[in-house]
């Protein structure tokens, strides 16, 4: 069997992500060869504006993609958030590991809540999703643009730059930094971004030998879940200049769902909830998604 070749970012945690399905398919298939092949995007390039200025969904997933199709590689690992909602034809999401935590954290030193933040305090994020929330519970923060990887922005609350910043408590886990979050953050308060925590894995849609290997990883729990909230994302069209969140879990054979969908200043958001049967991950998220597209008015997208 040959060699499989790995797409992924070289950020240490993406490089932890491709580490892991390297190892997962490994112990799957004994004997079976990997080579992680590091490739930069469009999003790793630009790194002094926000997402929402430099272009749509797959900032981080275009060039790896493109690997994908010329057979430089045989399969991608992306954080599911990054991917657009609608693939490339030829591609597909062949698996979805388990999910780590989906709650953002808070990383503001010793203070534990963002109640707890002085007025007017200085909070670092590129996420529109994130800053729309926060200046929903507290119109008075000041919300800075800051990119980089998770150290950059752990560094910039440790040097005292900033006050605080927002990261994936998944991430933090996954590179062995928990210890780095004041708190996580109940969803109550901040909503996580579609797919958050967890892991996807495309391949080529042809492709007869990787396409199996990669199938038998798939999380089934995980990967519903991760169907409702991209459905939600798909219905309401959103790109990275619109502030959407969702998650969804499942107890049993139901599914639970919420939704979100915020001016970027944070002024208005609306909210949306589902329970349904798992088989059904699709249609509620659809559902979700038309309701508050119906609710906030087609002049939101203009």
């Amino acid at each position: 069997m040959k060699t499989l070749k790995i797409g992924t970012r070289g950020s240490p945690l993406a490089l932890v992500q491709a580490e892991t399905v390297a190892a997962r398919l490994q112990a799957d298939t004994p004997g079976l060869a990997t080579e992680i092949v590091v490739i930069k995007t469009t999003g790793d390039h630009v790194l002094d504006r926000p997402l929402s200025e430099i272009g749509g969904k797959g900032l981080f997933t275009k060039e790896i993609e493109e690997a994908l199709f010329d057979q430089r590689i045989d399969l991608a690992v992306h954080s599911f958030k990054d991917v657009a909602t609608v693939l490339p034809d030829g591609l597909v999401i062949a698996a979805v590991l388990e999910r780590e935590d989906a709650r953002d954290a808070l990383i503001a030193g010793p203070l534990q809540r963002i109640a707890d933040l002085p007025p007017g305090a200085v909070v670092g994020s590129a996420s529109l999703r994130r800053r729309a929330q926060l200046l929903a519970l507290r119109p008075d923060l000041e919300v800075v643009n800051l990119r980089g990887s998770v150290q950059t922005r752990l560094g910039k609350v440790e040097s005292g730059a900033i006050h605080a910043t927002l990261l994936a408590m998944a991430g933090l886990n996954r590179l062995g930094r928990p210890d780095a979050a004041s708190a996580p953050i109940a969803p109550e308060e901040i909503l996580p971004a579609v797919a958050q925590g967890a892991i996807a894995i495309e391949v080529r849609a042809d492709d007869a030998l990787t396409r199996p290997l990669v199938e038998a990883l798939d999380h089934r729990p995980t990967s519903i879940a991760v169907t409702a909230e991209r459905a939600f994302l798909r219905a309401l069209d959103g790109s990275c200049r619109t502030p959407i969140a969702a998650h969804a879990s499942l107890e049993g054979d139901e599914l639970r769902f919420e939704g979100l969908l915020a001016e970027p200043d944070g002024k208005q958001l609306w909210r949306t909830q589902r329970r349904g049967p798992v088989a059904e991950a699709d249609r509620l998220g659809r559902d979700a998604g038309e309701e508050i597209r119906s609710q906030a008015g087609n002049a939101f997208w203009l």
